[in-house]
Order: C-alpha cells, then structure tokens, then sequence
C-alpha cells in the first residue's frame, strides 16, 4: 500500500480515476508518478490508464482534448490541472524506429508488457493505495536497476530512443543499468543517429540538467557505445593528454568529467558550456618546447561546438551564448592584467555570470588556483552600486558635431572616449567632450 499526498495535482488525478471507476471502467495512475511515489518523491504529473476508449472518457470529462485519439489518448482538465488518459493498448508494429503504426485497445496486463521499463511499467489504484505490478518492476526499484519490460533486443528495435532514456533514468534516478540491456544497448547504438536531433537534444538536456552527477551519465553514454554516434567530438576527448602542470588531474576527457560532476543546479548554457569548453583541444595539440600546447584551442573549440549545437537544434541565442562563453575562455587567465575598461566589458557581459562559473569549474578540476575567480568576484561586489556598463556620456551624433567623418572612425572614437570613461580619466560629459577635443586635436583632426 502506497501513501499518497495530498494536494491540488494529486487530487485532481484522483477525481479523474474517482469519476471513471463510478461509470464502471478501470482507471489507474501509470508509470512515472508510480515510481516516484514508491520511491518517496513527488511527482510532477499523473498519468492515467484506463480501459475506458477515448469518445467514453471525452462523454465523461466535458471540454477534454484529444491528442491522440488513434492512440487512446485525450487530455482531461480538472480546475487547473490537465492530465493524459490513455486507453490500455497493445501496440502493433514499429516500422520507422520511433513510433508504432497503431494500436490495438486491450486490458492493463498487456499494456504493461507494451512499455520500455519495469520501473515505469507499474500500475496503482489512487483510491485504495494498491500497486499493481505484472512486470517485476518494485523488485527492480528495490534493487535500483533499469531493466526492460521483456527482451532489451525487442523494445530498442521498436523505438531507438528508449536507449538514450534507459541511460537518463539510470543517470538522473541514480541506479544501474541491467547488464543484458547495457549489452543490447551496444549491439544498437549506431540506430540511435535514425533518431530526430530534437528528441536526442532533449533527453542529452534532462540528462545534463537532472542526473546529480552528470559526467558520470556521460560516462555511462560512452560505455555503452551511444556517445561516439551522438557527440563523436566529445568521445575524442578521452585520451588526449595534458601538460600535468596545469593539469594534474589527466587528460581532458577526465578534467571535463570532473567539471560536470562539480555543477551545482545548472542551466542549459553552463551545462552545455562546459560539456564542450575543451572540444577543440584534440585538433589544436601539439608538442612544442617539451610540452603539449593547444593553441588557439578556445576559438577552435567555439566553432566546433557552434557546429554541435546546431546539429543538436538548440535556439540560436543559447547557441550563441555559449560558443562565446567557450571562445572567451581563456582571457579569464588574463584578468589581473587587464584595463579597467576592458575588465567592466568583461563583467557587463550578458554572458558572464555563466563566464564565472565556468571559470570556477575549469579551475577546480584543474590546477585548483581560485585567484583570478576571487579577483573577479570582488572587482564585480565592488561596482555593486553602480551598472558596470554605465550609460556612454558621449554618442556618435556628438562626435560628428566634431568633424569627423561618418563611417568606421565614428565607432573608433566612440569606443576610445567610452574606454576613458569606464578607466576614470573623465568624471562628467563635460569632461569627456574636453577629452575628446584634445584627443582630436593630437590626432590632427
């Protein structure tokens, strides 16, 4: 018997099966919401099976939606809460590795033979707490292992996809793969390029941004051959050597997993950026004075992982986001030296607090010097009370009043009065605008 809470999700799913249990129907709470109600955590949706076909449940439920109604599934408000309710189903052949061709309405022990995992493949009824499990899946739960509902071979030909989530329930819910499927899951990987780059990108981001540990999740994509079909520049990493200088702790594939291990409540952009802050090291390597360089490898590394992330779909401004945090850095080794000026453009930067945090990481999974990170964080606390970026006191239209010409110089000179401006020489517009006309003057304009 299973404790459920109380709350608005929860009794909303509740009065879903409460309404089709009083017409005569079988209802029960399927799948995720099961496991992590057995696990102690609370779910974040409920779904609901039924052997009630769609146009009953759409009679019951007044303004429900059908989303698929040759599949049996139609969406149910209740106030402000929506949830599936699907019809227990068999389904019929998988011709294009993804979806079945149709499906056949059946009872509730052959729709959990019909889905991916035990753990997920588990049935309760909300109204007396009971769990109904036909396929091993509490015993599995128990033993914190994902294995699959029959034979691994069958449901991975079926649908390609449930490789990279036999990996992400392994990664985010913290247990183990069954052998026989992790050696299923090898014989299939190559099918696994058949799947849509959309629905790879996203179960590769639940994965970055749900497993605790997530350079072990990518480790574990790469021993079971998925990685070097999805992300072969990421794959190339292992091996490649370091100067132990800076990099005691090994190659670059080692310092990238150490790094994604070491995230703390990421975004997509850190994730991203730091999964592939070192791609372009492999193909910049070289020996030279006694010890490996990879020079240019950030800029390098940039265009690479532009070039990834398009392939993976990801928006354009998350993709420019982060090829710029990956190109820039390096300069963070730079930072003490730097003019205040170019230091304010630094911490202005939309982008910096990912910058930041990716710095703090490459660090601490590297040489472990926190200099320049402090350096940083106390130049930014102390212009806490003003923008970092201020409003320029002086603007193009200004310095053309001053004879020069339209065109490329108006940015030169805008960017060098702008630089006085952020370095303190100036102290007013006033000030600037008498900066500028000497400036002008010397310059013979």
């Amino acid at each position: 018997m299973i404790s459920i809470p109380t709350n608005p999700l929860s009794d909303g799913a509740r009065a879903v099966v409460r309404r089709l249990t009083e017409k005569g129907f079988t209802a029960l709470w399927a799948g995720g919401c099961v496991r992590d109600l057995i696990m102690g955590r609370a779910p974040k949706d409920f779904d609901v099976a039924t052997s009630a076909v769609p146009d009953q449940v759409e009679r019951l439920f007044p303004g429900a939606v059908t989303v698929g109604k040759s599949f049996g599934v139609v969406r149910v408000r209740v106030q402000t809460h929506e949830y599936e309710v699907a019809t227990f189903r068999k389904d019929q052949a998988y011709r294009d590795g993804r979806h079945p061709e149709g499906v056949v309405f059946t009872d509730e022990q052959t729709d959990a033979q019909r889905r991916d995992f035990t753990v997920n493949a588990l049935f309760l009824d909300p109204l007396t707490g009971a769990v109904r499990d036909y396929v091993g899946g509490q015993a599995d739960l128990a033993a914190r292992l994902i294995r699959a509902v029959g034979r691994p071979d069958d449901r991975f030909v079926e649908d390609h996809l449930r490789m990279m989530r036999a990996v992400r329930f392994a990664a985010t819910l913290d247990f183990k793969l069954d052998p026989a499927m992790a050696d299923a899951i090898r014989r299939h990987a190559p099918q696994i390029e058949k799947v849509s780059a959309e629905r790879l990108q996203q179960e590769l981001t639940r994965i970055l941004l749900e497993a605790p540990q997530p350079g072990v999740a990518i480790e574990l994509l790469q021993a079971v051959g998925l990685l070097p079909v999805i992300l072969p520049e990421v794959s190339a990493l292992r091996g490649q050597e370091q100067p132990t200088q800076f990099h005691p702790e090994g190659d670059v594939w080692t310092h990238t997993i150490m790094m994604l291990n070491a995230m703390r409540q990421p975004d997509l952009r850190l994730a991203y950026a730091v999964l592939l802050h070192d791609v372009g090291k492999p193909g910049t390597a070289k020996f030279v004075e006694n010890r490996i360089r990879f020079d240019c490898h950030a800029g390098v590394g940039a265009t690479l992982a532009e070039g990834i992330l398009k392939r993976l779909r990801l928006p354009n401004d998350d993709i420019k986001a982060i090829a710029f945090c990956i190109g820039n850095h390096m300069r963070f080794m730079d930072v003490q030296r730097m003019r205040k000026a170019t230091l304010c453009r630094l911490v202005g930067a939309p982008t910096f607090a990912t910058e930041l945090e990716l710095h703090r990481l490459d660090c601490a999974a590297s040489h472990g010097d926190m200099t320049n990170h402090a350096f940083l964080v106390a130049f930014q606390a102390a212009r806490r009370a003003e923008p970092v970026l201020p409003k320029p006191w002086i603007t193009g239209h200004d310095i053309l009043s001053l004879g020069v010409t339209a065109g490329r110089e108006i940015g030169r000179w805008k960017q060098m009065v702008y630089d006085a401006q952020l370095e303190g020489l100036v102290e007013n517009r006033e000030a600037a605008l008498a900066w500028l006309r000497r400036e002008l003057a010397a310059a013979g304009r």
